[in-house]
Order: C-alpha cells, then sequence, then structure tokens
C-alpha cells in the first residue's frame, strides 16, 4: 500500500479540470512564503521551474472522482504533479497535505485568482505506520524527474468528497 502525501477534495479536481481546459497541463507548487504566503500556486505546466532540491509530493489525476483509483498512470492533462520546495518539505514530511477550494481572491500569480475561489492546502499529521511506510518511500526530487524517473501511481484513493474525509476536524461528528 502507499501512502499519498498530497490528496485533493472534489472541488480541487474540478476547479483543476476547468483550468486544464482553458491552459493545458498544470503544475502546482506549494509555496513558501513571501509575498504569496504560504499557499498552493497552480501554474501552466513549464511556467514555475522546479529546483533540483523540490519534492514531489504526487501527481493528481484528474479522471478521478472520490475514492476512485486507476492502475494506468495520467497524462498529458489528466496529470497534475504538486511540489513543494526541499526545504519547507522537511518541515511538512510529517503531514499529508489535503487540497481544497475556498470562496476569496487568490494569488495573482496562481491560474484560480479570476475564479473568486483559491486554493488552500490543509494538514493531516501521518500515523506512525504511515510513516513507517513513507521511511521506505523516499519521495522524488527535481532531480530526479529531470532524470526520467516517474512517480508511482497510487493504489489508495487520492480524491475525497470533503477535506474533513482527509483531514478531520477533531470534536465535530461526521
Amino acid at each position: 500500500m502507499t501512502v499519498p502525501r498530497i490528496v485533493a477534495t472534489v472541488d480541487a479536481v474540478a476547479l483543476l479540470r476547468r483550468l486544464a481546459q482553458r491552459n493545458g497541463p498544470l503544475m502546482m507548487h506549494q509555496s513558501g512564503g513571501c509575498c504569496d504566503g504560504s499557499a498552493p500556486m497552480c501554474y501552466p505546466e513549464g511556467d514555475f521551474v522546479v529546483g533540483d532540491r523540490d519534492v514531489l509530493l504526487g501527481v493528481l489525476d484528474l479522471r478521478l472522482g472520490a475514492g476512485e483509483t486507476r492502475s494506468d498512470p495520467p497524462v498529458g492533462a489528466d496529470a497534475v504533479p504538486v511540489w513543494i520546495s526541499g526545504s519547507q518539505f522537511e518541515a511538512w514530511k510529517h503531514t499529508c497535505l489535503v487540497l481544497d477550494v475556498v470562496p476569496g481572491r487568490g494569488s495573482g500569480f496562481s491560474l484560480e485568482s479570476p475564479e473568486g475561489v483559491r486554493f488552500l492546502s490543509r494538514g493531516r499529521a501521518f500515523t506512525p505506520d504511515e510513516l513507517a511506510l513513507l521511511e521506505a518511500d523516499r519521495p522524488l526530487t527535481g532531480r530526479d524527474r529531470e532524470a526520467g524517473v516517474e512517480a508511482a501511481v497510487s493504489d489508495v484513493p487520492t480524491v475525497v468528497a470533503e477535506a474533513a474525509d482527509a483531514c478531520p476536524v477533531p470534536g465535530l461528528s461526521p
């Protein structure tokens, strides 16, 4: 079993599909601060230069709905790689990031900015069992991708109906 480092809500996947229809293949980068805060940023594939030490959290498959998996990898506009800087990954490596969408204005640099919504990262700490599995599964870096190494297809669902399905809020009933 693989442990996904990135999960997306159906709303986030729907927005990514719309953006891909207009802009072609996409990529995301979990920003580490400065003028855009710490926010997930969406770009046309190739418009953001991935560094050698950036870490691939995973590749979102836009063909999937909540709870679905596929054995064949997504390609073209169906594949959205999600990256994070190496230093930020070190701070967040114990956390599954959950990509969601909320009302509001996104950063001027991210493609969803004119949509009236913005991407938002939520987080859930990995369990001790998940951390043990992840220890044996070194994440890919920008250097790896440059060398042609591809990400494995997840054998567990990476799309959830709502953020609370992957990132429950303590004290709230389901």
